[in-house]
């Protein structure tokens, strides 16, 4: 049974497991001071063209997002969010466990703008309510669309008439900036958000996380509160060589364009079968609509999650590619949609 259902059931990417076995005995500093590590943040801080931002390497993504949004906020401080975002829905209330509050607004195609935001400020306005002093938002999103520079800019702006932090999880970070729709490149984004974190888990290493922190008021300490939350790793070679391999060269992004360019060959054959969808996506995240008999048929032969309910007889499943997705499951699931359509369509003339 092939999976569809995630970007990282896959291991690592060949030139990953060869560097880490070919430094193996190779002794090294540890907590960040090795030599991987700091051409990692080297390798990252060119290809953004900035060297004013500071890169620290972590291992997994709520992890991240639990580490900045509560370094960066007082205590009475909150986020704003949308209802789909990952620190709302799928991480356990870690903000919540620091004691921030996470406000929802509604997602429309998984993404919230500024008019938005303004008006939770304006529903949070005294020392009644907490503060919203964070924006989160996550590109690609929850479904796969992305933000352009048009929609982050008038984000930034809206942050910053009201003194706020605006903060993007990028665990699919690579997904938004290989899409034929991107119109961001890796150091736009850092000159429009405080902070952001590159992600390595869902595109080719074992695990691991890039946080960069652009705006200067957030960086100092930072160290002493990676220590703190036990994410310093004794072993950071781990992590600096992962990195160094997917930004030595172009490694990451090669990576990510495989996982869009199957995605792409996925939806275009489902758009032929007559398959409508759920948001429309430019990244390696699809969500095809189904009925619930043909999910039960395609789940004999293939992984993935059924995502939402539709309507009483359909659901959206979601399908993700990745950087090792193999073009053959991509036909032979194809295969399989066109196989039960036929039948559906045999057995309705019988």
């Amino acid at each position: 049974m092939y999976s569809f259902k995630n970007d990282y059931s896959e291991g690592a990417h060949p030139n990953i497991l060869h560097a880490l076995l070919e430094t193996n005995l190779v002794q090294e500093e540890g907590y960040g001071y090795d030599r991987h590590t700091r051409d990692a943040i080297h390798y990252i801080k060119q290809k953004m063209n900035r060297d004013d931002v500071d890169v620290h390497l972590l291992s997994g993504g709520t992890q991240t997002n639990l580490l900045a949004i509560s370094a960066f906020l007082r205590p009475h401080e909150a986020v704003i969010a949308p209802s789909t975002g990952h620190i709302f829905v799928n991480e356990a209330g870690a903000i919540e466990s620091t004691g921030h509050k996470v406000i929802t607004v509604p997602a429309y195609q998984g993404k919230l703008n500024a008019g938005q935001v303004e008006a939770v400020l304006n529903l949070h306005s005294d020392e009644h309510t907490v503060k919203p002093k964070l924006v989160y938002i996550s590109n690609p999103t929850e479904v796969g669309t992305i933000y352009n520079k048009k929609e982050l800019m008038e984000l930034r702006k809206v942050c910053d008439d009201n003194r706020m932090l605006l903060y993007v999880d990028g665990a699919r970070l690579a997904s938004a900036l290989a899409s034929e729709a991107n119109d961001l490149s890796l150091g736009e984004l850092s000159s429009l958000v405080d902070c952001f974190y590159i992600g390595g888990t869902k595109n080719g290493a074992l695990l691991g996380e890039a946080l960069v922190i652009c705006n200067d008021a957030l960086k100092e300490d930072f160290r002493y509160l990676i220590k703190q939350k036990g994410a310093l790793l004794a072993k950071s070679r781990l992590l600096g060589i992962q990195f160094s391999e997917l930004f030595r060269e172009n490694l990451y992004m090669d990576l990510a364009q495989h996982a869009n360019k199957m995605a792409k060959m996925l939806k275009n054959g489902l758009v032929e079968r007559g398959v409508s969808f759920l948001a429309e996506s430019p990244t390696n995240q699809l969500f095809p609509i189904f009925s619930d008999e043909e999910i039960e048929e395609l789940q004999k032969d293939f992984s993935f999650y059924v995502w939402e309910r539709v309507d009483e007889n359909r659901s959206a499943i979601r399908l993700i590619t990745s950087w090792a997705t193999l073009e053959s499951e991509v036909l032979n699931f194809l295969a399989a949609v066109t196989r039960i359509c036929d039948s559906k369509t045999a057995a309705h003339h019988l």
